[in-house]
């Protein structure tokens, strides 16, 4: 798999976990998803991911995105 597809799939759990989080815990966890919302517009715009560094740290291969 590569690092972009490793990246959507960690930010798509993370939305899901902290919307379940919300509606079953506390209404607070609603932070978590803004904080994976803004995390993904930052690398929109920026490239930087503080998840891929992680994903290549553990050796995900780059595709065209990350290179």
């Amino acid at each position: 798999m590569s690092l972009e597809r490793l990246v959507l799939a960690f930010a798509g759990t993370v939305v899901l976990v902290s919307v379940a989080l919300t509606h079953f815990v506390h209404p607070n966890f609603m932070w978590l998803t803004v904080f994976a919302g803004a995390n993904l517009i930052v690398l929109a715009f920026t490239g930087f991911c503080p998840a891929a560094m992680v994903f290549r740290a553990l050796g995900a291969r780059a595709g065209a995105v990350f290179k």
